[in-house]
């Protein structure tokens, strides 16, 4: 497997992990008692970027690790999945 195949399934990963992780800590405006004119009450009353960023790459690097052992060193696939259907070709 090449490096730039690694690369890519890591940053599909982190993508997928980062719409995962924004909502963990996040508390409204509206549960801080502190709504600013113009802005939904839903909104993040303090948005933590870099907290995100680093949390989403920690948790992607380690779910990263796992599907590298996984496929590349220990041999698992998408053929090792059984199939329950019965195939009617």
């Amino acid at each position: 497997m090449s490096l730039f195949s690694i690369f890519a399934i890591y940053f599909i990963i982190w993508w997928i992990t980062l719409f995962a992780v924004l909502p963990f800590g996040v508390r409204t405006q509206a549960e801080e008692n502190d709504v600013v004119p113009g802005s939904t009450e839903s909104a993040p009353a303090r948005f933590r970027a870099l907290r995100v960023v680093l949390l989403t790459t920690v948790i992607a690097a380690f779910i990263h690790l796992c599907w590298y052992v996984f496929s590349v060193k220990l041999g698992y696939g998408i053929d090792a999945i059984p199939r329950f259907a019965p195939r009617f070709y």
